[in-house]
């Protein structure tokens, strides 16, 4: 498929990650439609794009005109079929496997048979994802995986398996381009590229944490300080989500067997005891909305 052939993008999920994807394609020039299990959930998602952009025009980033054009990219659903008329659809509902196969499921239903498909997960293998699709489609459909916070990040990791077509990586390149990412093509293998090498970089610096090697804020300021990284690992891992970093971690622990992927006792207990970082305003450390706090007791 041609980019060209690309002017309406469709995303299942507006949480943090769908959230961002549906804002940078707005942005963009796509047409948007966003879809949500219930109102709720997606007036939130709604909210929090919108106030992206009034905060853009605040600072003067972005002319109002800007954010009234974005606006109108833009539109929600609670309907499977609002999806049918879109040339690319995104997936970026919780990392639960049970739960993107069942929205597979569904978009195979109602997408037209050329329409492409893709995943936003950041781990789990997209030939699994494929076996509830029908042959016909399977050539369409292929991984795109954003990185948190999108319209931050530069970088998109395009996943081909073996039965995805050439012209379904060439479209999702451009598509990329077009919204102002850089992309990278990365194998249909757990974790991809990046997860690969930075999930047992994460839960190492977990396991130091839990074995006393140091405070959390001393870990984080080691690693920053001292390697040059933006934030430090724990930091990192409330901002993503504790919750996430377990799933995340569980699937390649499972393909790969390795300790090095094993969630820590410490990860897993926080995010038991409902601490799961950002979301919930504590885990590694306290948060107040966007802003990190103190670090919190462990």
């Amino acid at each position: 498929m041609d980019i060209s052939a690309i002017n309406t993008v469709g995303i299942v999920g507006c949480g943090l990650m769908g959230a961002g994807i549906a804002q940078i394609a707005a942005e963009a020039g796509f047409g948007v439609v966003v879809k949500e299990l219930d109102q709720p959930a997606l007036d939130r998602g709604l909210v929090r794009i919108q106030a992206q952009w009034d905060k853009a025009v605040l600072k003067g980033k972005r002319s109002q005109q800007d954010a009234d054009i974005f606006s109108a990219k833009l539109q929600g659903t609670l309907q499977w079929s609002a999806l049918g008329d879109c040339e690319l659809v995104i997936e970026a509902v919780p990392e639960i496997l049970s739960l993107k196969l069942k929205t597979f499921a569904e978009l195979d239903r109602v997408l037209a048979p050329s329409t492409l498909l893709c995943s936003n997960t950041s781990s789990i293998s997209i030939t699994e994802l494929m076996a509830v699709l029908g042959p016909d489609r399977q050539p369409f459909t292929a991984g795109l995986h954003f990185f948190n916070p999108v319209p931050a990040m530069p970088l998109v990791e395009i996943i081909r398996t073996v039965l995805s077509s050439s012209g379904t990586i060439e479209a999702l390149q451009d598509f990329v381009k077009r919204v102002g990412k850089t992309p990278v093509l990365a194998p249909d293998a757990p974790g991809f590229i990046v997860n690969r090498l930075l999930v047992p970089f994460l839960l190492d610096a977990i396991r130091c944490r839990e074995q006393h090697l140091a405070s959390t804020a001393d870990i984080d300021s080691g690693l920053k300080l001292g390697c040059g990284h933006p934030m430090g690992p724990l930091h990192l891992s409330d901002f993503i989500g504790l919750d996430t970093t377990v799933n995340v971690a569980d699937v390649m622990f499972e393909a790969f067997g390795e300790a090095r992927f094993k969630a820590p006792s410490l990860l897993k207990q926080l995010v038991a005891a409902g601490r799961l970082g950002r979301k919930s305003g504590s885990g590694f450390y306290r948060w107040e909305g966007e802003q990190r706090m103190e670090p919190a007791s462990l």
